[in-house]
């Protein structure tokens, strides 16, 4: 297990100290293309009881970047629910259920299978417990890209992520606006706890004025500049 995994894992078993009971949410994980080759690596490398862990640690590390000390913080959500399925794609969430693509499973290379496979889960995890979903047709990007900023924090930065400062827009989502989101969390530190709070309302570019005073397009200039391009 590589360090930077033991390391997110110690965060999250720090965070879920000072949180309520865990009990108060279930993780539950089926495997329903247990037949096919991705279903039967998930079930042989990976397995149900890890990823029930891999959900616990994600939603605590979540609650924790989101500064949702209390249940009454957060999104209702009883259940954290993983499905592996015979489905196009890598990951989606609808609700409070992640599904896993066994084609993906099947196909992931190299020697970090597990990590792999967890940061997608970090990933999918932070879609569970963010607020504001109802505007996500709209602004898809702040919502993904929130959701790579966790991952990032969580140390499971994936192959092919673009560098700090690269991107052409704020709305590039997923690592672009991840990245950028880690400068604005520099800039005004728990940036992405306001954001997520500010959310549950719905998306509105004042937002960035309101937590930093700075638009949007101030420090999306700032970020670029910092890093040369």
């Amino acid at each position: 297990m590589k360090l930077h995994v033991v390391a997110a894992i110690l965060l999250a078993v720090a965070a879920s100290s000072s949180l309520p009971p865990a009990a108060a949410v279930t993780y539950e994980v089926s495997n329903e293309a247990a037949s096919t080759a991705g279903g039967q690596r998930f079930d042989r490398e990976y397995g149900a009881g890890y990823a029930k862990q891999v959900l616990a640690a994600a939603s605590s590390f979540t609650w924790s970047i989101f500064s949702q000390p209390s249940a009454a913080d957060r999104r209702p959500v009883d259940a954290v629910v993983l499905a592996v399925r015979d489905v196009d794609g890598i990951a989606s969430t609808s609700g409070n259920t992640i599904t896993l693509g066994a084609g993906y499973v099947a196909g992931v290379t190299g020697n970090d299978f597990k990590t792999q496979v967890t940061g997608v889960l970090y990933h999918e995890v932070v879609h569970v417990w963010q607020w504001g979903l109802q505007d996500y047709a709209a602004h898809s990007w702040v919502y993904e890209g929130i959701a790579d900023f966790v991952r990032l924090r969580a140390g499971y930065v994936a192959a092919g992520w673009v560098q700090p400062g690269q991107g052409n827009s704020w709305e590039d989502s997923y690592s672009v606006t991840a990245r950028f989101f880690d400068y604005c969390d520099s800039v005004k530190p728990g940036f992405v706890a306001d954001l997520n709070a500010k959310l549950k309302d719905g998306y509105n570019v004042d937002y960035f004025v309101q937590i930093t005073g700075k638009t949007v397009q101030q420090l999306w200039q700032d970020y670029k500049a910092k890093y040369g391009n």
